[in-house]
């Protein structure tokens, strides 16, 4: 073990030293001195979520499988660790071999919400690496951005040499032969930065210039010579073959999701017109089963973790998932491995799963039916009747269930007041239906129905992707209707209502379509101590109004505003797969209230069939 970048004297006063160390189970050891490349990946929230991430650990293990490279991890300090760094000028390090994060070739930062902005900052600060791109001299680390929030990488450009669009499968092993050539000729970092936006995927920021009118609207989005107009999305046409982690990182401490993750699909065939995902995650992919049964007996094996978690947007449309749950009882549920199933439908072959892996009484079945009405369901596309609502749960009554969790949107695209409250009324009917349907000896106890509201966030590469937001009051105001007309149901001593900061949405909604422009803002706000915003405890909005103050910026021009749908949209240079013109079909189709077919049903001419894979191939010769 390399010796520790920390103390023992900083170990022992900071919350879970563990987060610091390395050296846990599986990590990967390598000699520095006899690789190219060194390149350090980095989640920018906490360890315990951070090592919670799948594609952090794909590409570790990817990367590792390499001898020429050496990937190792990092993650953001929390604010104790974080003021003392700053206080003893200690640098950022990574976990593997304590090294400092400047003498990396490579900073790869993986940006999974909008809310971790400030603590990418962090992480350039405590590392020592100039905030801004263009302050970056030929031997400084290179920053590169991927994950989903890279769909739109303007508010954060500033601040990145690259952005990898896409999955990370397909293009790394190009980006890494041209680092090995860079490092033997002796380019220049803008040289190598220029070979490198010629690489499928990779976006270099510094070499495409937006244009503003007086109104904050983009006129033209132009780049120099030598570089593509359009960056096409990556992605990974056979995921059968694709890389995965046989020995995957097992965590010191408990981290957010301690267990075998087992990614059964990619993509979506639902096509919800709010979710983002669902869009740039297309077409939808299975992974074959036998190759699904090796990586399940081979992680299970190599980690003593003792619960599987299956992985997909929707594991119900998985077309082999009984055959998959039943390998995976059969050979693991007597060796004392749980079995997680995450994002099922509720029929009866999922409560019959479930009541084989779960306890009945501690568990509960959970229902996203996104909104309370069948008009606004209809609207977002969600594809969920009343009836298939209402069945589900007395499926799950009769089985022994009392605890349902429901989840919904507020401020969706044309919601009204009868549709928020349509949310109250469709959980008085669950309720209904657990005592109309279970003898009163046979229950235990009153049925629990938990609903959560979030609020609507529109997001690039949607249908909702033109659509405006509200100010915090309105959402708060949502809410308020939400819980009045809960205290108006029949049985409202069943029903608990919770529901998100307004705050914090509307912020996420800023950074998620904004453009180059809040790059300033960010910065102004990480140096007035915005840190961890999706933390309640840290979360500061008056700091960060006083940030777009201070640059002359306002939430309200990024959020109270409907796009145009001829306007140029600060992602409109990527080509992530779905056209436009589909976009554009099914937000007229919201509008419209039409359900559009899901991708088994029909094909809806999206454009990601251009991949040659997956669901759009499923029944072709």
């Amino acid at each position: 073990m390399e010796k520790l970048a920390l103390s023992d004297d900083i170990l022992l006063k900071v919350d879970k030293p563990a987060r610091y160390i390395g050296n846990e189970f599986n990590m990967v050891v390598k000699d520095k001195e006899h690789v190219a490349i060194r390149f350090v990946m980095c989640f920018p929230d906490v360890y315990e979520i951070g090592m919670s991430h799948l594609g952090i650990q794909i590409l570790y293990d990817m990367m590792n499988k390499r001898d020429d490279v050496y990937c190792e991890r990092v993650y953001s300090p929390w604010t104790d660790l974080h003021a003392i760094m700053k206080e003893k000028d200690i640098p950022l390090f990574a976990l593997e071999s304590q090294d400092p994060i400047k003498d990396f070739d490579f900073l790869g930062i993986t940006i999974q919400y909008e809310m971790c902005y400030t603590n990418i900052l962090q992480v350039l600060d405590l590392s020592k690496i100039p905030l801004l791109a263009k302050d970056r001299k030929d031997h400084d680390t290179i920053v590169i951005g991927g994950g989903p929030c890279a769909t739109n990488p303007e508010p954060i450009a500033d601040f990145f040499d690259m952005f990898y669009i896409g999955e990370g499968e397909t293009s790394y092993d190009e980006l890494f032969e041209l680092t090995k050539e860079w490092k033997n000729m002796g380019y220049s970092r803008d040289e190598f930065l220029m070979k490198a936006a010629n690489i499928p995927g990779i976006y270099v920021p510094k070499f495409y210039h937006p244009t503003y009118d007086e109104n904050g609207l983009i006129t033209s989005f132009d780049h120099d010579e030598g570089v593509p107009a359009t960056i096409k999305r990556q992605v990974v046409s056979d995921l059968s073959l694709a890389p995965y982690p046989s020995k995957p990182l097992v965590p010191f401490i408990k981290a957010t999701q301690d267990r075998v993750v087992l990614e059964i699909q990619r993509g979506c065939i639902r096509g919800c017109r709010f979710c983002q995902a669902g869009m740039i995650y297309r077409p939808n992919r299975e992974k074959d089963i036998e190759v699904l049964k090796k990586n399940a007996y081979e992680m299970l094996t190599n980690t003593g973790h003792e619960e599987i978690s299956l992985s997909s947007l929707s594991s119900s449309d998985y077309t082999d998932l009984e055959e998959l749950v039943n390998f995976l009882i059969d050979n693991f549920k007597d060796k004392g491995v749980n079995i997680s199933l995450p994002s099922l439908r509720i029929d009866a072959f999922s409560l019959d799963v479930m009541s084989k892996v779960q306890d009945i009484k501690k568990s509960s079945v959970t229902f996203a039916p996104e909104a309370g009405s069948q008009r606004m369901r209809n609207v977002i596309n969600k594809g969920l009747t009343e009836e298939v609502i209402l069945k589900g749960a007395g499926l799950a009554f009769e089985g022994g269930w009392n605890k349902v969790k429901l989840y919904f949107m507020l401020g969706l695209p044309t919601e009204t007041k009868d549709d928020m409250r349509a949310i109250a009324i469709l959980a008085n009917e669950i309720a209904k239906e657990y005592y109309d349907i279970v003898p009163k000896e046979k229950r235990q106890g009153k049925c629990q129905i938990t609903i959560s509201t979030s609020f609507f966030v529109p997001k690039p590469f949607t249908p909702f992707q033109w659509e405006k937001m509200y100010t915090p009051e309105h959402y708060l105001d949502c809410a308020k209707t939400v819980n009045d007309a809960v205290s108006e149901q029949l049985n409202r001593k069943s029903i608990k209502y919770n529901w998100h900061h307004a705050d914090v949405t509307v912020l996420e909604g800023v950074f998620a379509r904004g453009d180059r422009r809040l790059s300033k803002v960010l910065l102004k706000a990480y140096e007035s101590g915005c840190l961890f915003d999706s933390w309640t405890e840290t979360f500061d909005m008056d700091k960060w109004l006083k940030a777009f103050e201070s640059e002359g910026l306002t939430m309200e021009e990024y959020t109270l505003r409907e796009r145009s749908e001829d306007e140029i949209l600060p992602w409109d240079f990527i080509d992530c797969g779905v056209t436009k013109a589909f976009l554009l079909r099914e937000r007229k189709n919201a509008y419209a209230e039409t359900v559009t077919p899901n991708c088994r049903q029909q094909c809806s001419g999206c454009g990601s069939a251009r991949y040659n894979g997956g669901v759009c191939f499923e029944n072709k010769n």
